[in-house]
């Protein structure tokens, strides 16, 4: 594992209910990868192959705009190791969980 991403999925729309199933298909999405992930109240942390990555970052948008979002703003922080591995989720978070 080389990568880690957290994509945070916008969609714009005044409608509420909308906004949370186009989210929810969104994460589903990212649920069928495959991938280690981690949902949170903003954003959804994913780990990986940098390439595998990549392509589901390519594809989360789309994703949101079959859902039915009118228009998406996605947002992505890359953390991404050349050599070695990057630090896991679990790394970064199991000591601040309850």
């Amino acid at each position: 594992m080389n990568a880690s991403v957290a994509i945070q999925v916008l969609p714009m729309s005044d409608d509420r209910t909308k906004v949370l199933t186009t989210v929810d298909a969104v994460i589903q999405y990212i649920q069928a990868q495959g991938l280690t992930y981690e949902v949170s109240a903003f954003e959804t942390t994913i780990e990986g192959d940098y390439d595998q990555l990549m392509a589901v970052v390519t594809e989360v948008p789309k994703v949101a705009a079959k859902a039915g979002a009118d228009s998406v703003m996605t947002y992505v922080k890359i953390n991404y190791q050349p050599q070695g591995e990057a630090l896991t989720i679990a790394e970064k978070t199991t000591k601040y969980q309850h």
